[in-house]
């Protein structure tokens, strides 16, 4: 009797310490995204990448990608429960769930063809019995408007009207207007609309008072990426040219 209660006692401390290990193990394993800032421009492709630290398996767990303000998951990977993911109706057949280093941690969330709807937070979130961690990508959505005009409307009181139009950026690009030596020409007006994918479309008018001045230049900036793009308007021998 004496040798079997031993025996109890001992199994009965090294199943507590190997759940101790397990617990700890658990306790110790941490989320993180690698690249918690990623932008991408309209047309291309962005991956959302995740790592679990230390490096460990996690091609049992379940791995989650939210967006903020959702209630269902962009894309659910079932892990041992399931051979393929699931992907919310908007993105099927232009997301990708990359895992070549699932057995080392890490796996990713591959969007094609961005589009603006895609910009936002994200969060995947690895889930077993035994942990549960999330960590955040936000993804910046970027576009450069490929159309930008200057107009010369009837000469109004004092000078001639100027008008700058362009479309087809995000998020909303700062305009400004600059003279022949590069200074700032404060504008008489500025406006913006959206259309229904979310791009702007901004106007900007401005009275060009003096009139020997040489040209005058229309300038739309990125805030996001830091692209700018330049349209010049000539002024010369009573001649107008539009030049980009």
């Amino acid at each position: 009797m004496m040798k079997l209660t031993y025996s109890y006692i001992s199994g009965y401390h090294i199943c507590l310490i190997f759940l101790q290990v397990i617990a700890s193990t658990s306790e110790n394993l941490m989320v993180t995204a690698p690249i918690e800032h990623l932008v991408a421009r309209v047309g291309v492709q962005a991956e959302l990448s995740c790592q679990v630290t230390p490096p460990r398996s996690v091609e049992y767990m379940e791995v989650r990608w939210f967006r903020s303000g959702h209630s269902k998951p962009v894309y659910l990977y079932k892990g041992s429960h399931g051979a393929n993911g699931e992907a919310a109706p908007e993105y099927v057949n232009r997301i990708e769930f990359v895992k070549e280093a699932i057995g080392k941690g890490k796996v990713a969330l591959r969007i094609h063809n961005i589009s603006i709807s895609d910009d936002g937070l994200y969060q995947c979130l690895f889930n077993d019995s035994a942990f549960s961690y999330v960590a955040s990508t936000n993804l910046s959505v970027a576009a450069f408007g490929l159309k930008t005009q200057i107009h010369v409307q009837s000469p109004g009181f004092g000078g001639i009207i100027v008008e700058c139009f362009t479309a087809g950026w995000f998020p909303r690009p700062q305009m400004e207007w600059r003279d022949s030596k590069g200074e700032v020409v404060p504008y008489d007006s500025i406006s913006h609309s959206q259309d229904g994918e979310r791009f702007f479309h901004m106007k900007t008018t401005l009275l060009l008072r003096n009139q020997s001045q040489e040209s005058i230049t229309c300038c739309v900036l990125n805030p996001l990426t830091g692209e700018e793009k330049q349209t010049n308007l000539i002024l010369a021998s009573n001649e107008i040219y539009n030049k980009e």
